[in-house]
């Protein structure tokens, strides 16, 4: 455990809560800032698994993609451990598999592939036409007229700094039951300056990989991850990496959920630059499991 530093800003912090302790080869410490969540953040886990992988890897190769299976619900209270395990490494490519423990046991398990940086084809998709975050609502205004009327588990999540700032599209979700189409651009940014460490940004991305997505699921329910009827938790989450940006302006954070079903929810996410260039692709299943007592 360890407590927030009061002189770090968030983003300070996260990249405090970033800078693993090698304990051994292969083995490395993690901790948790304690906000006040009961537990750990799936971003902050898939993050510090991939340093350890990256840490663990010829320092030229690069992230490309990462599959990981949320197991058990972290503990803010205790360290993570990181064991990796150096499975291949190729003329191109370098596969490593982490697994985290926490109480002897098993809480997450990553599998990441790197690979020097090489030419090729090139082609990507179209960014979504959406409006500029100059245009859009912040989150001090947002607090100033909603926080008032919203729930107490939507005033704790917006309520607090973070070392991500979003602005929505829209905020209807967070403001109505009404049954939406199951999609959403968000423009995200960090709170503060990016360092100049191609690996560390990548963890970064895959931190703010996270954050949003199991919502998404939700919204063609009329209903919000803040719930108290709903039971929600990752379950898994895939990466693939396509362009290196320095991640030092808005990123547009488009997604969408195809399908909703058996209990769990699945959502899409693409990445891009302000630009329009797409630095990442996302998946993720969650948990949308309704209370029995509901």
């Amino acid at each position: 455990m360890t407590q927030p530093v009061p002189s770090l800003t968030p983003m300070q912090q996260l990249i405090k809560t970033l800078d693993l302790e090698p304990l051994e080869v292969n083995l490395f410490r993690g901790t948790s800032p304690q906000v006040g969540w009961q537990r750990v953040f799936g971003g902050q886990v898939i993050a510090q698994a991939l340093v350890a992988a990256q840490r663990c890897v010829d320092g030229n190769r690069y992230v490309h993609s990462l599959h990981a299976y949320f197991m058990r619900p972290g503990d803010p209270d205790v360290p993570i451990v990181y064991e990796v395990e150096r499975i291949r490494d190729g003329a191109s490519f370098a596969t490593r598999r982490v697994v985290a423990i926490q109480h002897g046991k098993a809480i997450f398990s990553l599998s990441a592939s790197f690979q020097y940086d090489e030419e090729g084809l090139d082609h990507q998709v179209t960014i979504p036409n959406v409006p500029p975050p100059e245009s859009l609502m912040g989150e001090k205004e947002f607090r100033a007229m909603f926080l008032a009327q919203a729930s107490d588990a939507v005033k704790k999540y917006w309520g607090r700094e973070r070392p991500v700032e979003f602005r929505p599209t829209s905020f209807q979700h967070y403001m109505s039951d009404a049954k939406l189409e199951p999609k959403a651009d968000i423009w995200v940014r960090m709170t503060g300056p990016m360092p100049n460490d191609r690996h560390l940004q990548a963890a970064i991305l895959a931190y703010l990989s996270d954050m949003t997505l199991l919502d998404i699921s939700l919204y063609a329910h009329g209903l919000s991850i803040f719930d108290q009827r709903i039971q929600a938790a990752s379950l898994d989450h895939a990466m693939w990496f396509h362009r290196p940006v320095p991640l030092d302006d808005w990123m547009l954070y488009s997604q969408d959920s195809p399908s909703t079903s058996g209990g769990r929810g699945m959502t899409r996410g693409s990445i891009y630059t302000r630009s329009g260039h797409l630095i990442a692709s996302v998946a993720q299943e969650g948990l949308i499991r309704k209370r029995a007592n509901d």
